[in-house]
């Protein structure tokens, strides 16, 4: 056991030698560092959320040479081809995160890089999602469509956001296949 782990048990120590409002102050003081050590091992440390958020947006921008930001592409659900696509509901499967290559929601698309980097406002969300997986938490799956070999999401953005940023190889989607017209 650290040294750090023993201070909570010390101080509630001293908090009933001491009495009064000293030993109030004391045990109160314990309980904060219990409950804050709990935490931390529970996984709910987001120093490590937010250096990986701010590290791809670092990416994002470019840092030196200030590349231009590809955004991420958009497939028209509501009009078009894949409007009137026939389809077929395959369920859920675990799919490559590597193929997914856009979204069917227009300001995602404007929202997220092509490399699903998220934007600065949805910091806090992002950050909640990365410490859930990082704890080894199934995340709900993600929803596609399928076109061809690529997917396109329908939702779970920032799912995605962050199994790339984790390095996970797939992820778990509700999948539904788009067949275009010959």
């Amino acid at each position: 056991m650290k040294a750090r782990s023993l201070l909570p048990i010390g101080l509630a120590g001293g908090a009933v030698l001491a009495g009064g409002i000293p030993g109030f102050l004391l045990a109160f003081t314990a309980g904060l560092l219990a409950v804050d050590q709990l935490l931390d091992r529970a996984g709910t440390n987001s120093v490590g959320a937010d250096q990986a958020f701010t590290k791809l947006m670092r990416e994002r921008r470019g840092g030196l040479r200030r590349r231009r930001t590809v955004p991420l592409a958009y497939l028209a659900d509501d009009m078009g081809w894949a409007a009137v696509a026939p389809r077929s509901r395959l369920g859920v499967q675990a799919i490559p995160v590597a193929s997914i290559a856009g979204t069917t929601d227009p300001h995602k698309a404007a929202a997220f890089d092509r490399e699903l980097r998220p934007p600065q406002w949805s910091r806090e969300r992002w950050k909640q999602l990365y410490v859930t997986a990082q704890r080894g938490t199934p995340l709900p799956p993600v929803s596609v469509y399928r076109v061809d070999d690529l997917h396109y999401l329908r939702d779970g953005h920032h799912r995605v956001s962050v199994a790339r940023a984790i390095g996970a190889d797939a992820i778990d989607a509700h999948v539904v296949e788009l067949f275009r017209a010959l």
